[in-house]
Protein backbone atom coordinates (compact mmCIF):
# COMPACT_ATOMS: atom_id res chain seq x y z
CA UNK A 1 0.00 0.00 0.00
CA UNK A 2 2.99 2.50 0.88
CA UNK A 3 4.09 2.10 -2.54
CA UNK A 4 1.03 2.24 -4.24
CA UNK A 5 0.51 5.69 -1.95
CA UNK A 6 4.10 7.03 -2.72
CA UNK A 7 3.56 5.97 -6.62
CA UNK A 8 0.75 8.55 -6.88
CA UNK A 9 2.21 11.18 -5.31
CA UNK A 10 5.11 11.08 -6.94
CA UNK A 11 3.54 10.76 -10.39
CA UNK A 12 0.68 12.88 -9.51
CA UNK A 13 3.14 15.62 -9.41
CA UNK A 14 5.69 14.22 -12.16
CA UNK A 15 2.44 15.09 -14.48
CA UNK A 16 1.45 18.18 -12.77
CA UNK A 17 5.22 19.48 -13.94
CA UNK A 18 4.93 17.62 -17.11
CA UNK A 19 1.67 20.23 -18.19
CA UNK A 20 3.48 23.37 -16.79
CA UNK A 21 5.94 22.66 -19.16
CA UNK A 22 3.92 21.70 -21.79
CA UNK A 23 2.04 25.19 -21.24
CA UNK A 24 -0.80 26.54 -20.03
CA UNK A 25 -4.40 26.06 -21.95
CA UNK A 26 -7.82 25.69 -20.59
CA UNK A 27 -9.80 22.50 -21.49
CA UNK A 28 -11.54 23.66 -24.19
CA UNK A 29 -8.89 25.13 -26.12
CA UNK A 30 -6.65 21.85 -25.99
CA UNK A 31 -5.80 21.00 -29.88
CA UNK A 32 -6.18 17.47 -30.77
CA UNK A 33 -2.63 16.75 -30.21
CA UNK A 34 -2.94 17.97 -26.61
CA UNK A 35 -5.90 16.20 -25.86
CA UNK A 36 -3.68 12.68 -27.16
CA UNK A 37 -0.80 13.37 -25.49
CA UNK A 38 -3.17 14.11 -22.06
CA UNK A 39 -5.15 10.94 -22.41
CA UNK A 40 -2.03 8.70 -23.69
CA UNK A 41 0.28 10.28 -20.28
CA UNK A 42 -2.99 9.64 -18.09
CA UNK A 43 -3.37 5.98 -18.94
CA UNK A 44 0.64 5.46 -18.51
CA UNK A 45 -0.06 7.53 -15.37
CA UNK A 46 -2.90 4.58 -14.34
CA UNK A 47 -1.10 1.31 -14.92
CA UNK A 48 2.07 1.93 -13.31
CA UNK A 49 -0.44 2.83 -10.30
CA UNK A 50 -2.10 -0.45 -10.51
CA UNK A 51 0.86 -2.71 -11.23
CA UNK A 52 3.45 -1.82 -8.78
CA UNK A 53 5.74 -4.42 -9.29
CA UNK A 54 6.18 -2.59 -12.84
CA UNK A 55 9.60 -0.67 -12.40
CA UNK A 56 8.72 2.90 -12.28
CA UNK A 57 11.06 4.48 -14.82
CA UNK A 58 8.61 2.20 -17.35
CA UNK A 59 6.34 5.31 -16.86
CA UNK A 60 8.65 7.94 -16.35
CA UNK A 61 10.67 7.51 -20.10
CA UNK A 62 7.28 7.20 -22.05
CA UNK A 63 5.67 10.45 -20.37
CA UNK A 64 9.53 12.07 -21.11
CA UNK A 65 8.82 10.80 -24.31
CA UNK A 66 5.28 12.08 -25.18
CA UNK A 67 6.34 15.37 -23.12
CA UNK A 68 9.65 16.13 -25.59
CA UNK A 69 7.55 15.19 -28.61
CA UNK A 70 4.40 17.17 -27.63
CA UNK A 71 7.30 20.68 -27.00
CA UNK A 72 8.78 20.09 -29.78
CA UNK A 73 5.75 20.10 -32.10
CA UNK A 74 4.57 23.53 -30.07
CA UNK A 75 7.91 24.73 -30.59
CA UNK A 76 8.24 24.03 -34.28
CA UNK A 77 4.67 25.46 -34.48
CA UNK A 78 5.42 28.63 -33.32
CA UNK A 79 8.17 28.94 -36.37
CA UNK A 80 5.89 26.98 -38.90
CA UNK A 81 2.26 28.38 -39.92
CA UNK A 82 2.25 25.08 -41.99
CA UNK A 83 3.02 22.86 -39.22
CA UNK A 84 0.65 24.51 -36.77
CA UNK A 85 -2.17 24.53 -39.23
CA UNK A 86 -1.34 20.48 -39.55
CA UNK A 87 -1.15 19.79 -36.33
CA UNK A 88 -4.23 22.39 -34.75
CA UNK A 89 -6.11 22.81 -37.96
CA UNK A 90 -7.15 25.92 -39.00
CA UNK A 91 -10.74 28.25 -38.41
CA UNK A 92 -12.98 27.19 -41.08
CA UNK A 93 -15.83 29.74 -42.11
CA UNK A 94 -18.99 28.17 -41.57
CA UNK A 95 -21.53 30.84 -42.03
CA UNK A 96 -20.77 33.54 -44.57
CA UNK A 97 -22.64 36.83 -45.10
CA UNK A 98 -25.58 35.07 -43.59
CA UNK A 99 -25.49 32.06 -45.71
CA UNK A 100 -24.71 28.39 -44.00
CA UNK A 101 -22.06 26.56 -46.56
CA UNK A 102 -23.16 22.81 -46.39
CA UNK A 103 -20.35 22.10 -48.43
CA UNK A 104 -18.02 22.87 -46.01
CA UNK A 105 -20.22 21.37 -42.98
CA UNK A 106 -20.12 18.05 -45.12
CA UNK A 107 -16.35 18.07 -45.17
CA UNK A 108 -16.16 18.80 -41.40
CA UNK A 109 -18.67 16.24 -40.62
CA UNK A 110 -20.57 18.94 -38.75
CA UNK A 111 -24.45 18.94 -38.89
CA UNK A 112 -27.28 21.27 -38.33
CA UNK A 113 -28.07 20.24 -35.09
CA UNK A 114 -24.49 20.89 -33.62
CA UNK A 115 -24.35 24.55 -35.22
CA UNK A 116 -28.14 25.54 -33.72
CA UNK A 117 -26.69 23.90 -30.77
CA UNK A 118 -23.74 26.23 -30.37
CA UNK A 119 -25.58 29.08 -31.88
CA UNK A 120 -27.63 28.97 -29.08
CA UNK A 121 -24.85 28.97 -26.75
CA UNK A 122 -23.88 32.09 -27.83
CA UNK A 123 -27.50 33.55 -27.88
CA UNK A 124 -27.88 33.43 -30.91
CA UNK A 125 -31.76 33.14 -31.88
CA UNK A 126 -31.54 32.80 -35.55
CA UNK A 127 -29.20 31.63 -38.06
CA UNK A 128 -30.20 35.31 -39.82
CA UNK A 129 -29.23 36.76 -36.98
CA UNK A 130 -25.22 35.92 -37.86
CA UNK A 131 -23.43 37.70 -40.52
CA UNK A 132 -20.30 35.39 -40.00
CA UNK A 133 -19.72 32.22 -37.94
CA UNK A 134 -16.18 30.63 -37.87
CA UNK A 135 -15.46 26.98 -36.76
CA UNK A 136 -12.41 27.12 -34.51
CA UNK A 137 -10.15 24.38 -34.65
CA UNK A 138 -10.89 23.61 -31.02
CA UNK A 139 -14.21 22.76 -31.99
CA UNK A 140 -15.75 26.41 -30.81
CA UNK A 141 -17.91 28.35 -33.02
CA UNK A 142 -17.24 31.85 -33.04
CA UNK A 143 -20.42 34.09 -34.06
CA UNK A 144 -20.19 37.56 -35.58
CA UNK A 145 -24.06 39.31 -35.60
CA UNK A 146 -25.43 40.80 -38.35
CA UNK A 147 -25.46 44.75 -37.23
CA UNK A 148 -28.82 46.19 -36.64
CA UNK A 149 -27.96 48.65 -39.20
CA UNK A 150 -28.16 47.97 -43.54
CA UNK A 151 -24.85 48.60 -44.53
CA UNK A 152 -25.75 49.43 -48.31
CA UNK A 153 -23.58 46.68 -49.52
CA UNK A 154 -20.42 48.42 -48.03
CA UNK A 155 -17.22 46.12 -48.56
CA UNK A 156 -16.15 47.28 -44.72
CA UNK A 157 -18.66 45.24 -43.45
CA UNK A 158 -16.27 42.09 -42.27
CA UNK A 159 -15.16 41.17 -38.62
CA UNK A 160 -11.01 41.70 -38.08
CA UNK A 161 -9.51 40.01 -40.99
CA UNK A 162 -5.52 38.41 -40.74
CA UNK A 163 -4.16 39.45 -43.81
CA UNK A 164 -0.41 38.83 -42.62
CA UNK A 165 0.39 36.01 -39.79
CA UNK A 166 4.54 35.15 -39.41
CA UNK A 167 5.33 36.90 -42.10
CA UNK A 168 3.24 34.88 -45.18
CA UNK A 169 0.06 36.70 -46.85
CA UNK A 170 -2.84 34.23 -45.90
CA UNK A 171 -3.72 34.64 -49.66
CA UNK A 172 -7.69 32.88 -48.70
CA UNK A 173 -8.35 35.95 -46.72
CA UNK A 174 -7.03 38.18 -48.96
CA UNK A 175 -9.33 36.94 -51.88
CA UNK A 176 -12.16 37.25 -49.35
CA UNK A 177 -11.96 40.63 -49.45
CA UNK A 178 -12.01 40.69 -53.08
CA UNK A 179 -8.49 42.33 -52.99
CA UNK A 180 -5.11 40.53 -53.90
CA UNK A 181 -1.53 40.40 -52.73
CA UNK A 182 -0.05 43.27 -54.71
CA UNK A 183 -3.15 45.44 -53.16
CA UNK A 184 -2.03 44.27 -49.77
CA UNK A 185 1.67 45.20 -50.68
CA UNK A 186 0.92 48.58 -51.81
CA UNK A 187 -1.00 49.57 -49.12
CA UNK A 188 1.52 48.32 -46.67
CA UNK A 189 4.22 50.58 -48.09
CA UNK A 190 2.16 53.61 -47.93
CA UNK A 191 2.36 52.87 -44.61
CA UNK A 192 5.68 52.15 -44.03
CA UNK A 193 6.00 48.49 -43.95
CA UNK A 194 8.41 47.24 -46.85
CA UNK A 195 8.76 44.14 -45.91
CA UNK A 196 6.46 41.73 -45.51
CA UNK A 197 8.70 38.83 -43.71
CA UNK A 198 9.24 41.21 -40.92
CA UNK A 199 5.25 41.68 -40.20
CA UNK A 200 4.39 39.12 -37.13
CA UNK A 201 0.64 40.16 -37.78
CA UNK A 202 -1.22 42.00 -39.48
CA UNK A 203 -5.30 42.64 -39.73
CA UNK A 204 -7.63 44.70 -41.62
CA UNK A 205 -10.42 45.88 -39.53
CA UNK A 206 -14.03 46.80 -40.48
CA UNK A 207 -13.07 50.46 -40.93
CA UNK A 208 -10.36 49.75 -43.89
CA UNK A 209 -7.65 50.33 -41.52
CA UNK A 210 -4.60 48.16 -40.80
CA UNK A 211 -3.42 46.82 -37.60
CA UNK A 212 0.33 45.56 -37.85
CA UNK A 213 2.55 44.11 -35.36
CA UNK A 214 6.48 43.84 -36.39
CA UNK A 215 8.46 40.53 -35.08
CA UNK A 216 10.57 41.32 -32.54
Amino acid sequence: MTTVVLRTLFLYLMILVTFRVMGKREIGQLSIVDFVVSIMIAEIAVISIEDPDKPLTMTIVPILILMAVQYTLAFISLKSQSLRQLVDGKPITIIKNGRVDEEIMRKQRYNYDDLLMQLREKNVRSIQDVEFAILEPNGELSVFKKANEPFGGNTNNHFPIPLIIDGKIQEENVERIEKNPFWLRQELRKLGFKDIKKISYCVWNSDGTFFVDMKE
